[in-house]
């Protein structure tokens, strides 16, 4: 049996954006215990070239997002980055998952010879469907979620393994 395109995006990252809105939750929680500036952590980086936080979450939705969209042959939704709390960053990822949610199996299952095209800075790159789900949107995805997580993780957020599996 095969792994539909629906079913190897949706169900998977629904379930990985409900754990970072846990773990935003967590974040908010343990500021307000310890009376910490939650901008401490919403502007923290791993290493200075790297995003902050609030842009690491930024970039997870939108990334998902403009899957399921590209993916169907839809209108991508904008999203302003105007983030500057953890419960500004949880409404962007729960209205993320609301939108995936809209999505049905057929509107995403046979898209992996779609063409999709991803405008860069400096160039364009081109995949079909398959490749651009299973190498670029998934690890991309993942890669921003996994990084929030150590960015709290390392300022001393009490976060474990389960946290970030969720569920």
């Amino acid at each position: 049996m095969s792994l539909s395109m629906y079913t190897a995006l949706v169900p998977p990252v629904t379930r990985t954006l409900e754990a970072l809105s846990a773990i935003l939750g967590k974040a908010a929680q343990h500021c307000e215990d310890r009376g910490i500036d939650p901008q401490a952590f919403l502007q923290s980086r791993l290493f200075p070239d790297m995003f902050p936080l609030n842009r690491q979450v930024q970039i997870a939705t939108d990334m998902v997002k403009g899957a399921a969209a590209r993916l169907s042959g839809q209108h991508i939704p904008t999203y302003p980055d105007v983030e500057t709390s953890f419960a500004e960053l949880q409404d962007r990822v729960r209205r993320t998952i609301d939108y995936l949610n809209t999505f049905e199996p057929e509107q995403i299952d046979g898209t992996e010879e779609r063409e999709i095209v991803i405008p860069l800075r400096d160039r364009e790159v081109r995949f079909d469907g398959q490749t651009y789900l299973t190498s670029w949107v998934l690890p991309n995805f993942h890669f921003h979620v996994v990084t929030t997580y150590n960015l709290l993780r390392h300022g001393g957020v009490a976060l474990g393994k389960r946290d970030f599996l969720g569920e």
